[in-house]
């Protein structure tokens, strides 16, 4: 027998035979918007490829125009959304969190800056990186952040180990399942919450294109729902989808998915709510 090599983080489960439940109030579909607010080094820095001015400006434009353009259409949906930050964002752009704060959005960790990985770490100085986040979203907003997410969701090999020991209930490294599951660390668990790696700007694909996927993948999924419950995350980039030509198809998906007429099926949520209504619920009923 050939044994590739794997990991202990999770034992294999097929969607279809695992245990049925549903979201609060027997909705089936839980449908989440998530932002990525970077921040990047000039002329500096590899993973977030800022390293000439353009390539700067390309996504400081994000912060400065693409955030307040996202934010107006969240508004006009109604929906409270995510926000990944970097925690470099409160020493240079703090003006942003006066308008997620007045929105009641979530924080997600999203470490120092995307122009580090986490990859390249070792474990001593990748906790040392996650405790300066933590520290640093805690002080500004009062409460530490629930969920963390690696920059370009490089994590290291023992980065679910450090993100629990440092008390963290949830993270969103593995696009691995459309349900929330649990990993296990060397000091506990911790609950992997579904972050679209398909459904997601940053592939980015054309404007109409995307919102012919968003479109297509809650349609779909609000469909299977009925069978099982799911997990239907959209994941944007201010500095991409924030350019107006992007906002209006982007507007007519998010219209379709917050005002379908099955919109009684769906939990329109965060993922830090996701994970703790996970938390509540019975031992094996998530894999």
């Amino acid at each position: 027998m050939t044994v590739l090599p794997s990991h202990t983080r999770y034992a294999f489960s097929y969607i279809a035979d695992r245990a049925d439940y549903s979201w609060p109030e027997g909705k089936r579909l839980a449908f989440y918007v998530a932002t990525n607010l970077e921040h990047f080094a000039f002329r500096a820095g590899g993973s977030g490829n800022a390293r000439g001015h353009r390539e700067y400006a390309g996504r400081d434009y994000g912060l400065r125009v693409g955030l307040a353009n996202l934010m107006e259409l969240f508004d006009e949906l109604g929906i409270r959304v995510a926000h990944n930050i970097n925690s470099t964002l409160y020493d240079d752009r703090a003006a942003i969190f006066r308008h997620i704060r007045a929105r009641g959005d979530e924080i997600v960790a999203h470490g120092r800056t995307n122009s580090e990985r986490q990859d390249d770490m070792w474990e001593d100085d990748e906790a040392r990186v996650i405790r300066d986040v933590t520290e640093a979203i805690t002080r500004h907003e009062g409460v530490p952040p629930r969920g963390w997410m690696s920059p370009a969701r490089a994590a290291t090999s023992t980065t679910p180990d450090v993100l629990q020991e440092t008390g963290y209930r949830y993270f969103m490294d593995w696009p691995c399942d459309d349900q929330p599951l649990w990993m296990r660390t060397r000091s506990g668990r911790i609950l992997s919450v579904p972050y679209p790696l398909e459904v997601n700007d940053g592939r980015e694909q054309p404007a109409q294109s995307f919102a012919d996927l968003i479109v297509n993948q809650f349609d779909e999924m609000l469909e299977q729902s009925s069978r099982r419950p799911l997990v239907c995350g959209v994941a944007l980039h201010p500095f991409f989808s924030g350019h107006p030509f992007r906002l209006r198809p982007l507007k007519q998906a998010l219209l379709h998915c917050v005002r379908h007429a099955q919109r009684d099926r769906v939990w329109f949520t965060v993922p830090g709510d996701i994970a703790d209504y996970c938390y509540t619920l019975p031992e094996g009923v998530i894999p």
